[in-house]
């Protein structure tokens, strides 16, 4: 199988790049295509001729994207579509990774790949448009919904505590937001899966569990032996640019029907502080 990733130089894509075996992959960053260019886009397919596209180039700062509205719309939504067109001219098959802020977080039980999308945010709603633009091109395609991502080779949130709990005696962290840690490795190879067995509609793909941001800052600090203390708070402490949802685990269910299982968040946690040599 001939594969192209775009974003193979994010968090995500870096990931599929070491994972994937037994394929021929090609990976784009955006100085080799920049998918808001259908142009670039076209030729970028064009010359690998891939049977699948794994779409994980993204505007992810959640923040910058309220004030980056244009930049927000022109990549994950309009760059989306040009990745759509180009895949359905070249008889290519498209995952695309999107996200929990799909949501808008009222649930108190984890969301099916049905439940009504509200994003509450300006990614959220990026990501949105570009589900339903990408479904109207490319009815087959496979969009893969995840959440809380982590892992080497980038900015996360395990990286982050980690720096700060080697050098703050105190760090406060939000416990009134809920999700499900996800490892890029682990991410990564379900991509993987889904693709080859030809996945399509909506999946869920997140870590098997759930936490609160609080809870999972206490878990890093404690695997890693550091001495920083970890002290709650709320959202309302600590007022960011975009909303978050105040829980927004993603349910197995849609994954379970492919037969795949993912790791819990703890065992993932693990071996993310082993890579990371803690």
């Amino acid at each position: 199988m001939r594969v192209t990733i775009f974003g193979a130089t994010g968090l995500l894509g870096k990931a599929l790049m070491r994972e994937w075996r037994d394929d021929q992959v090609t990976g784009l960053g955006s100085k080799d295509a920049d998918i808001r260019d259908p142009q670039q886009v076209g030729k970028a397919i064009e010359s690998s001729h891939p049977d699948s596209i794994v779409l994980a180039a993204a505007y992810t700062d959640v923040d910058g994207c309220e004030t980056n509205r244009e930049l927000a719309f022109a990549v994950n939504r309009d760059g989306g579509a040009n990745v759509a067109r180009a895949a359905a001219q070249h008889n290519s098959r498209l995952l695309f990774l999107s996200t929990d802020y799909v949501f808008d977080g009222m649930k108190t039980s984890p969301y099916e790949v049905e439940d009504l999308r509200s994003p509450q945010s300006i990614y959220g709603r990026s990501k949105t448009e570009a589900e339903m633009q990408l479904e109207n091109i490319l009815p087959n395609c496979c969009i893969v919904r995840t959440s809380w991502l982590f892992g080497v080779g980038g900015k996360c949130f395990p990286d982050t505590i980690l720096k700060l709990g080697e050098n703050r005696p105190v760090l406060d962290v939000v416990d009134d937001q809920r999700g499900s840690p996800t490892y890029t490795a682990d991410l990564a190879r379900t991509v993987i899966q889904l693709c080859r067995k030809q996945a399509d509609g909506t999946v869920h793909v997140s870590n098997r569990g759930e936490c609160t941001w609080f809870e999972f800052a206490q878990a890093i600090v404690s695997a890693a032996r550091l001495k920083a203390a970890i002290h709650s708070t709320t959202t309302d402490k600590f007022p960011r640019p975009a909303q978050r949802p105040k829980y927004s685990v993603l349910s197995p269910s849609s994954l379970d029907g492919y037969n795949i299982s993912m790791p819990d968040w703890q065992d993932a946690l693990r071996r993310y502080l082993i890579e990371r040599n803690y």
